[in-house]
């Protein structure tokens, strides 16, 4: 069983959900990654998505475009998140999961990035661009260094295509709960929360089922979590509070785990 398995099958035990923060590598500096990532860790987040900045994010609103440029301004590169992965790995048993374009891992070098990735204490995967049509090569090397891929579901897939995704991911399934891209939104649309209901009943807990897009607020975590979800995914909130405090790292990181703490009470 892998480390991010093992750990959505102790939380159901609990019968709690997973928090799952995510923040930019690199955001506004690579000395502060670490030291937010343990912040986040503190106020509860029971996985942390470790986003690779890349120049064209198309997945990406605002706030995390905002977020990649503050990276690629500070020099940030790919290697650097490996490097940053290992001195939290070092720190905390929290697993860790790498976001990122295929692009980069391209030029890094399928195997080597793999490698690299694993030796690094990452637990998981996810790459937004990469259909899981063109993932036959990727999906066998991530098997051969023992790594989750962490495949992505929308509004719009069809049932056919999410059984093929089913199949493929492991770890958890992503699922992007609304159209357009990440970004922090005062409310959650009722069809997102019947959206969650639909894929809970499909997946029928073949994998857990993480929900992400527009989730900021307590409100939106406990309504996913009634309506099926294991997990959610938070995102543009936590990159919004670096980016407001990018001068007071101290700062930052005290609101960072004061914001993990209330979204993981919820999930509770």
């Amino acid at each position: 069983m892998s480390t991010i398995s093992k750990t959505f099958a102790e939380l159901k035990e609990r019968h709690e959900a997973a928090l799952i923060a995510y923040i930019t590598v690199g955001d506004p500096a690579l000395k502060s990654t670490p030291r937010f990532a343990g912040a986040l860790i503190e106020g509860g987040a029971d996985l942390v998505e470790l986003g690779i900045p890349f120049s064209d994010p198309i997945a990406d609103g605002p706030t995390i475009q905002a977020a990649v440029q503050r990276s690629l301004m500070s020099g940030a590169r790919p290697i650097d998140a490996l490097r940053v992965a290992r001195e939290i790995e070092e720190k905390y048993d929290t697993p860790l999961v790498l976001m990122t374009y295929y692009n980069p891992i391209f030029r890094f070098g399928l195997n080597k990035f793999l490698t690299s990735a694993k030796r690094s204490g990452i637990s998981g995967i996810i790459v937004p661009d990469l259909p899981v049509e063109e993932a036959v090569d990727y999906k066998k090397e991530c098997v051969a260094s023992s790594l989750d891929t962490i495949f992505l579901a929308s509004p719009s897939t069809e049932p056919q295509r999410l059984r093929e995704i089913v199949s493929r991911t492991t770890g958890y399934l992503y699922l992007i709960s609304l159209y357009g891209v990440t970004g922090i939104r005062p409310n959650l649309p009722n069809s997102a929360l019947e959206l969650v209901k639909k894929y809970s009943a499909a997946l029928d807990g073949a994998v857990p089922l993480a929900v992400g897009f527009g989730i900021s607020q307590p409100k939106h975590v406990h309504d996913l979590v009634r309506a099926g979800a294991d997990g959610v995914i938070v995102g543009s909130a936590f990159v919004k509070i670096v980016g407001e405090n990018s001068r007071d790292v101290g700062r930052a990181s005290t609101k960072l785990t004061r914001l993990a703490r209330r979204l993981k009470k919820a999930a509770i």
